[in-house]
């Protein structure tokens, strides 16, 4: 059953597909804010963040579980660094490794970072980026 978009959902997807279409949904609805303004803005709030890392991070669960609910952490934090991996080769063209694996999940976020830093960026262009990540798994 594929995880719909709400931004108060506390239901959090635990494939890195499911991740990548999440935080898709959630950027588009809320945008994409940098810098200073990142946490500024209607429908956007300190734990909510609006920029594609931040996405990712919120459609993997923060800032959203739910007292009562039990979540398999393990299988979504696989599933959010497998989302990662992906969107970092999406944006590179090229498999983004390391001998480590705390290497690499820094220099995925390194590639995400900088690719959402350059001037100008849309959350239409990040949105567009997460769901051909996803794609790449079929």
């Amino acid at each position: 059953m594929p995880i719909h978009y709400s931004p108060n959902s506390v239901v959090i997807a635990d494939t890195p597909a499911g991740i990548l279409e999440w935080a898709a949904c959630h950027i588009e609805h809320v945008g994409i804010h940098q810098g200073p303004r990142l946490f500024a803005g209607p429908g956007r709030t300190a734990t909510l963040p609006c920029w594609p890392r931040g996405a990712l991070e919120v459609a993997a669960g923060h800032g959203r579980g739910a007292a009562g609910r039990t979540y398999d952490w393990d299988r979504i934090h696989r599933a959010r660094d497998q989302a990662f991996a992906l969107l970092a080769k999406h944006l590179t063209g090229l498999p983004v490794t390391a001998d480590e694996p705390a290497a690499a999940k820094a220099l995925h976020r390194e590639v995400i970072d900088r690719w959402s830093a350059e001037p100008g960026r849309t959350a239409t262009e990040a949105a567009r980026a997460f769901r051909t990540a996803a794609r790449a798994l079929f």
